[in-house]
């Protein structure tokens, strides 16, 4: 497909609920209202908008979910009934205390939650996968989130690159799924946003479908 441009990208996002503390979780706005808007902008040829899933903040109540819908992608890409080329997870979470988006880089094997998720599980210091090994151990996108980062960046968007993605659902996600888009050579990307009171919710929906469209042509 070299000569016909940039292979097909698809992308699949998920974001979450309300949790203790966050009464609207802006990722579940943005993840709902995500393919009306990208249709009213304009999807790039070669980007596939997949599933849209809002997850519990819950780690165990949202990995029910997660699985089923992650191999439902796999599925789909392996019978051959949606594009064929490069799947890839974004992963919307929200962090109430930031002032600009970032990009998380990694996961870490550790579930240490400040408070209750929204099933009353409060894990100290437990490793997410036993079978991984040690609470340090961590797991990288295989997306270049340096490169990403400096092309957001001169679009006009807050945005770091970032090695802490926490120890909360968040994070617990991420690790997860980091880990199946290995064992079935897919990517895996977290991102946090700020509060809407922080950024509104048009500038972020804005910068959700460009790094969508980033995605797409970088492939």
């Amino acid at each position: 497909m070299g000569s016909e441009g940039p292979s097909v990208v698809t992308v699949h996002v998920t974001g979450f609920k309300k949790f203790h503390g966050v009464a609207e979780n802006p990722t579940e706005k943005i993840v709902i209202n995500l393919k009306s808007f990208m249709e009213k902008r304009g999807l790039p040829k070669n980007l596939v908008l997949g599933s849209c899933t809002v997850l519990e903040t819950a780690g165990q109540g949202a990995l029910g979910t997660l699985q089923k819908v992650l191999e439902s992608a796999i599925a789909d890409r392996e019978n051959g009934s949606s594009a064929q080329g490069q799947v890839i997870w974004i992963h919307f979470g929200v962090n109430s205390g930031a002032t600009r988006f970032a990009l998380e880089n990694q996961a870490v094997n550790e579930a240490t939650f400040r408070c209750p998720d929204e099933l009353g599980w409060k894990p100290q210091r437990v490793p997410i996968v036993p079978s991984d090994g040690s609470i340090s151990r961590t797991r990288e996108t295989t997306l270049p989130v340096i490169e990403l980062t400096k092309s957001l960046r001169k679009i006009g968007y807050d945005v770091v690159p970032s090695d802490d993605a926490g120890r909360f659902v968040c994070n617990y996600v991420y690790y997860h799924s980091l880990r199946f888009a290995e064992q079935h050579g897919i990517k895996s990307l977290f991102v946090h946003v700020p509060l809407f009171l922080t950024i509104d919710e048009e500038v972020q929906m804005h910068f959700v479908a460009s790094l969508l469209e980033l995605l797409a042509c970088s492939n």
